[in-house]
């Protein structure tokens, strides 16, 4: 009887796999097809970034925590366009299953939730990722990149993908149409974005604004990858690494949740 029930399990875990690595594949599928939309523009507009920001106001600027400027919005702007691009993939991607209502075949099978929330978070995840390679690769058109703690830049950049991957894909939840899905990224996720010192030092910042910006959470990843590509952060590491920790258990918590709950999602 345990020998049977060992092999039924084998076969779930299996098929899971399977279901698994079909949602992944087809979620890369669709980035690489209309790779006009997800690879082009965040390398265009980064690119611009370069050119005017460290290109332009940089030489005026001079330096920035002992770094040129160039050198110094390097890490903020390859974490900024992970996390826009994380959390707009899965967003768009989960809402448009949802608004198709073909996302209604997954929560009819017997697939368990764990594996349609990893599925659609990894694609996202692999797009952020790719995107952030990209923008890496041109900011070396611009400036010297070194990576001193590879572990903590590979780290930290992947946290910060799940993350909003994860954040993406509880706004896609609870989203009822196209525009829902808008309003975070416009009025939450890029304030919080420019306001998390990608283009500045905490330092140079007064009191009450230094204290505010330790209340955003994208200021200890851009810290914490600014670590891992210039060896210095404005914060501690453990801090930072802590937080992310802490999101990504949240939310793929809530995100589990909702969707064995089915919570927006049946109708």
């Amino acid at each position: 009887m345990s020998a049977a029930r060992h092999d039924h399990a084998e076969v779930r875990m299996r098929d899971n796999w399977i279901a698994l690595g079909t949602i992944v594949r087809r979620e890369i599928v669709r980035i690489l097809r209309i790779w006009g939309q997800t690879l082009v523009p965040p390398a265009i507009t980064m690119t611009l970034y370069f050119l005017i920001f460290g290109g332009l106001i940089g030489s005026r600027i001079g330096e920035m925590g002992g770094f040129s400027y160039m050198e110094f919005i390097v890490p903020g702007l390859v974490m900024m366009s992970v996390i826009q691009n994380s959390y707009g993939n899965i967003s768009s991607s989960f809402f448009g299953a949802k608004f198709g209502r073909h996302i209604e075949e997954l929560l009819v099978s017997p697939m368990p939730s764990w594996v349609v929330l990893t599925g659609y978070v990894a694609g996202a995840v692999a797009r952020g990722l790719a995107v952030g390679a990209i923008v890496l690769c041109i900011a070396m058109l611009f400036t010297t990149v070194r990576i001193p703690h590879p572990l903590v830049t590979f780290s930290t950049v992947l946290l910060g993908a799940t993350i909003f991957a994860l954040a993406g894909f509880v706004n896609a939840v609870y989203a009822k149409k196209f525009d829902d899905v808008a309003i975070v990224p416009i009025f939450i996720l890029t304030p919080l974005t420019y306001l998390g010192g990608v283009f500045y030092s905490v330092s140079l910042l007064p009191d009450w604004a230094e204290a505010a910006t330790h209340a955003n959470p994208i200021f200890y990843m851009v810290n914490a990858f600014r670590y891992g590509l210039l060896g210095q952060s404005d914060v501690p590491l453990w801090i930072a690494y802590a937080l992310m920790l802490f999101f990504v258990t949240a939310l793929a918590a809530l995100g589990l949740w909702l969707l064995r709950r089915g919570v927006g999602l049946r109708s």
